[in-house]
């Protein structure tokens, strides 16, 4: 069965929403689309997103297609519970960015009754599990993984392939330095084919 979050029904029970995927997928895309469906319905909601993510904007969660939608940068995650008084709903952008306690932090929220809807990357450029996104993706109630085109071939990509040969691992860049691949061609991009 498929849920895309969206329908979730909520009698301030609160939940955990993850949604996730390469870089090119719309996972930010997704988060707004369901922050406008709770707004339209009334709902208290609060955006949060790391500081450090200033590619497109400093303030605004901005997704690739240039839909933004303004938010409150923060330090780390307990800096969120600092700034969320009388929200219904609590979204989170580039997840994978925080440290470990992102997971403590929505838990916190969803067990007083708040809808929590979180975006970040599954995986790295190196093809492993992301920061705290493999441990939000156990504890939520929803997952929604994305999928981006493969621009080598068409096929739904998952991987996000950096190839400005930055080992980094946390390194801000978009077309300039990644590019969505398939499994194939990205074991082919990387050298790991067998």
């Amino acid at each position: 069965m498929y849920f895309d979050g969206s329908d979730w029904v909520h009698q301030r029970t609160g939940g955990i929403e993850v949604i996730c995927g390469s870089m090119f997928s719309g996972k930010t895309e997704e988060l707004i689309r369901r922050l406008k469906r709770a707004r339209f319905a009334r709902q208290k909601v609060e955006i949060f997103k790391p500081a450090i993510d200033t590619r497109y904007d400093v303030v605004r969660v901005v997704s690739h297609d240039e839909k933004a939608v303004d938010s409150v940068p923060v330090q780390s995650a307990a800096e969120i519970l600092l700034h969320v008084s009388d929200a219904e709903v609590v979204a989170i952008d580039e997840a994978q960015f925080f440290d470990s306690d992102i997971v403590e932090v929505c838990n916190r929220l969803a067990n007083q009754g708040i809808r929590v809807v979180v975006a970040g990357l599954d995986m790295d450029y190196e093809g492993k599990p992301f920061g705290p996104m493999p441990a939000l993706m156990a504890i939520a109630e929803s997952v929604t993984k994305v999928h981006a085109v493969c621009v080598h071939c068409g096929n739904p990509a998952q991987y996000s392939h950096r190839f400005s040969g930055s080992r980094n691992l946390v390194q801000l860049g978009e077309t300039e330095s990644y590019e969505p691949l398939c499994r194939s061609c990205y074991l082919k991009a990387t050298g790991k084919e067998e």
